[in-house]
């Protein structure tokens, strides 16, 4: 018998990642943050909680969340736009000291 050539294993792990998120609003804005947010936000601020298109995000401070509070209809239209349809009314900015 014949052994086939190896192949990468990380198709197969990102497919596998990828059937683990919950398919919710939050779960496709997780998936979409840092792209929308950028590396720099990213680094400072989460997506941990969605209720009726109310998304929260957790900030390291409250000067992140204060600055997050004022860019939110740019970074509420940019999430819809990646996500590709009208899940998030708008964001709730905390700080979480995490």
């Amino acid at each position: 018998m014949r052994r086939s050539a190896p192949r990468p294993l990380a198709g197969a792990v990102e497919a596998l990642a990828a059937g683990l998120q919950p398919a919710t609003a939050l779960g496709a804005v997780q998936r979409v943050w840092r792209e929308v947010a950028g590396d720099a936000i990213a680094a400072e601020a989460q997506p941990i909680g969605e209720r009726r298109g109310v998304v929260t995000i957790g900030c390291r401070s409250a000067v992140w969340a204060q600055e997050l509070d004022l860019m939110g209809a740019d970074l509420v239209a940019r999430l819809n736009a990646a996500i590709g349809e009208e899940v998030v009314r708008s964001l709730r900015c905390v700080a979480t000291g995490a």
